[in-house]
């Protein structure tokens, strides 16, 4: 059984990252980032429709937003297995563990653990886009599926198409003079799957069947002024590695910059809501019952 002391070769970075200050600045703004991505979970949870009885994977469960919501719409008679690589993030998910029956956490790599074989549902609100090895991860999450089980999952689509993310993430580099370089597209990383034939390649190479892709945009309201977006966005998103390596001496020309940014961006009552896309991802375990 793979259990906490038991790491992935392959996906050793991604583990040390969420184990580090990544995953402590997540457990600790749980509240911002799930309002944030709260619209596409919701839309992926339409898209699992979760059944009472039914025994699910949450796969890259993070603080176990999702994992309690799949647990009261399974009930008492299902249960629900959340499972992430961050220990600062599943303590945060394990306090919530009790407002549900049936839900559980494991911390563990869910692309190579030792995992159920019944499950009903795999699920997963942007926790499959960080594995070294996308094609090996899902021909080993097939297997945790019963024969005709569904697959579900959303993932953000490319850069360009979430100024949410990207928007305070250019000014901030305009303002510093950074020129980035260039990034390959295919790493483990937010933005991994973005291309959706990639998305269908590595779920048809895994063994999945019946495979939809469908785009889903929201808009994300970062802050009530621009000075507050400015401030969450150095929070939480690309722009807060970017002032993690820069230092804290450089952040008050950040701030200035993405605030002056995101006043071009303000509705009518002064909010910033800046556009958020992604994929709903649908597949299914081949049925041979």
């Amino acid at each position: 059984m793979t259990d906490s002391t038991t790491a992935s070769a392959s996906n050793s970075a991604q583990i040390a990252e969420w184990n580090g200050v990544l995953g402590q600045r997540w457990a600790t703004l749980r509240r911002e980032i799930d309002a944030i991505v709260a619209p596409f979970g919701a839309a992926a949870l339409e898209a699992a429709a979760p059944r009472p009885g039914e025994r699910v994977l949450d796969v890259g469960c993070g603080c176990g937003d999702t994992s309690v919501a799949l647990a009261r719409a399974v009930g008492p008679d299902g249960s629900v297995l959340g499972v992430d690589v961050s220990e600062p993030m599943l303590a945060v998910a394990r306090e919530r563990a009790s407002s549900a029956p049936g839900l559980a956490f494991r911390h563990a790599d869910a692309s190579h653990a030792d995992l159920p074989d019944d499950r009903d549902l795999l699920f997963s609100r942007f926790g499959v886009m960080f594995f070294e090895r996308p094609d090996a991860a899902f021909t080993h999450l097939l297997q945790s599926l019963r024969p005709g089980g569904r697959c579900a999952f959303v993932c953000w689509r490319t850069p360009r198409d979430n100024p949410w993310a990207m928007a305070p993430l250019v000014a901030a580099r305009a303002a510093l003079g950074i020129v980035p370089e260039p990034n390959d597209p295919l790493a483990p990383g937010p933005f991994a799957f973005a291309d959706d034939a990639r998305v269908g390649s590595i779920l048809r190479s895994a063994g999945f069947t019946d495979i939809g892709i469908r785009r889903f945009d929201a808009a994300i309201a970062l802050g009530a002024t621009p000075r507050l977006a400015a401030e969450n966005a150095m929070r939480v998103g690309p722009l807060s590695r970017l002032v993690r390596d820069v230092g804290e001496a450089r952040v008050p020309a950040i701030l200035d910059a993405v605030e002056r940014a995101l006043a071009r961006e303000t509705t009518g009552d002064g909010e910033v809501r800046l556009n958020g896309s992604t994929w709903i991802v649908t597949a299914l375990h081949p049925d041979q019952g």
